[in-house]
C-alpha cells in the first residue's frame, strides 16, 4: 500500500504542508479581489497577462487623473510572501496599491509569478524579468497594452517590493545592470522590509532570535532555493556573499526597515553591505520604530503606514 500521500516531507507551521507524494497543503490562501475602479481614491485597474505560457499577469494601477498629455513615473512592484504564499491580486496588494498610486500619481505594474512549492527559485525571479521584458513592449508607444503606451514616462522607471518581493526587486536591480533596455532608465529601487537571509547571525539576532525561529526561517529557504544552492548562504538570499550587488543598474534606492520586524538586522546589515561595496549610487534607510513585519499592508491608516506611503511617494517623485 502506498502511503505516501499521508507521509509529510516538509512542514512549515501555518504556512504550507508538502508530502511525499509531491501534494501539498497552504494554510494561507489570499482574498483575492477584482479590478476596477476604486471607490475610495477612483484608481483604475486591470489585470493584462503577460505571459500566455504560464498564464501569468501584471495588474495595472493608473490615478484618476491620468492623460496622455502628461506622462508618469512608472513603479513595477513584486508581492511579497516568502516565494510560497499571496498574490498581486489579493485585497492586501490592491488596497496598498491604490492608496499608493493615488498618493504619488503614478502608474504601477504589480506583477504575479509562480509561487513555490510547485515552483522553486529562480522560477520568480524569472517570471519577475519576463514581466519587465513586457514592459519594454510599450517604449515606443506600440507596446500590446495602451494604458502603458499612453500615460508611463519611461525616463522614470521604479523597481520595488515587500518581503520576499523586496529580494526580487534587489536581484531585478542587479539584472537591469547587466542587460540592455530599450530606452528604459530605471531611476530607483524601493525595498520593503526585504527577505535577506544567512547561516551566520547578523547584529543582535543571537541575542534575541529564538532557535525555533532561525529553524523556521531555514526552511521557509530550504523549500525555495533552487536546485543546486548551497544553502543558507546562497547569494541570492545572502547579499553579502552575492560580487554582483555593485552592479546595481538603479541610481538610487530606498530601504525601508520595521523596528520590531524578524529581519530587521538583516535589512539593517543590508545597509552596510551596499555601503561597503562599490556601487555608485545613493542609499536611503528609514526605520519605523515599533512596527513589525509588512505592518503598512495590515494596517493602512495607521500614522506610521501613512507615513511610509508618503516616504516612497517623495522618493518616486524627488527630481
Amino acid at each position: 500500500m502506498d502511503t505516501s500521500a499521508e507521509e509529510i516531507a516538509m512542514d512549515i507551521p501555518n504556512l504550507v504542508r508538502v508530502y511525499k507524494d509531491g501534494h501539498f497543503e497552504k494554510f494561507y490562501v489570499p482574498d483575492i479581489v477584482p479590478t476596477g475602479i476604486d471607490p475610495s481614491t477612483g484608481v483604475n485597474s486591470k489585470d493584462v497577462v503577460y505571459s500566455p505560457e504560464t498564464n501569468m499577469f501584471v495588474r495595472l494601477y493608473i490615478p484618476k487623473n491620468a492623460t496622455p498629455t502628461r506622462k508618469l513615473p512608472l513603479l513595477i512592484f513584486f508581492h511579497g510572501g516568502g516565494f510560497i504564499i499571496e498574490s498581486a491580486a489579493s485585497s492586501l496588494y490592491h488596497n496598498f496599491h491604490n492608496l499608493l498610486v493615488s498618493e504619488a500619481n503614478i502608474v504601477a505594474v504589480s506583477v504575479e509569478y509562480r509561487l513555490a512549492p510547485e515552483f522553486q527559485l529562480p522560477i520568480p525571479y524569472e517570471d519577475s524579468w519576463e514581466a519587465i521584458k513586457w514592459v519594454e513592449k510599450h517604449v515606443n508607444g506600440t507596446g500590446p497594452e495602451p494604458w502603458l503606451n499612453d500615460y508611463v514616462d519611461f525616463e522614470k522607471v521604479f523597481l520595488a517590493g515587500d518581503s520576499a518581493g523586496g529580494n526580487i526587486a534587489h536581484h531585478m536591480s542587479i539584472r537591469v545592470g547587466s542587460n540592455t533596455l530599450d530606452a528604459m532608465r530605471f531611476q530607483g529601487a524601493i525595498l520593503l522590509h526585504p527577505y535577506f537571509w544567512g547561516k551566520e547571525r547578523v547584529g543582535t539576532e543571537s541575542e534575541w532570535m529564538e532557535p525555533t525561529m532561525v529553524s523556521y526561517l531555514d526552511s521557509i529557504w530550504d523549500m525555495v532555493k533552487p536546485e543546486g544552492s548551497p544553502g543558507m548562504d546562497d547569494p541570492l538570499i545572502n547579499p553579502d556573499l552575492d560580487p554582483r550587488i555593485a552592479g546595481m543598474g538603479v541610481s538610487k534606492m530606498l530601504v525601508c526597515v520595521a523596528g520590531d520586524d524578524f529581519m530587521r538586522e538583516r535589512d539593517r546589515n543590508y545597509k552596510k553591505v551596499i555601503e561597503n561595496c562599490e556601487w555608485k549610487g545613493k542609499l536611503e534607510v528609514a526605520e519605523d520604530k515599533g512596527e513589525g513585519h509588512v505592518f503598512f499592508l495590515k494596517n493602512p491608516s495607521s500614522k506610521n503606514a501613512i507615513s511610509l506611503r508618503t516616504r516612497v511617494s517623495t522618493f518616486i517623485n524627488k527630481t
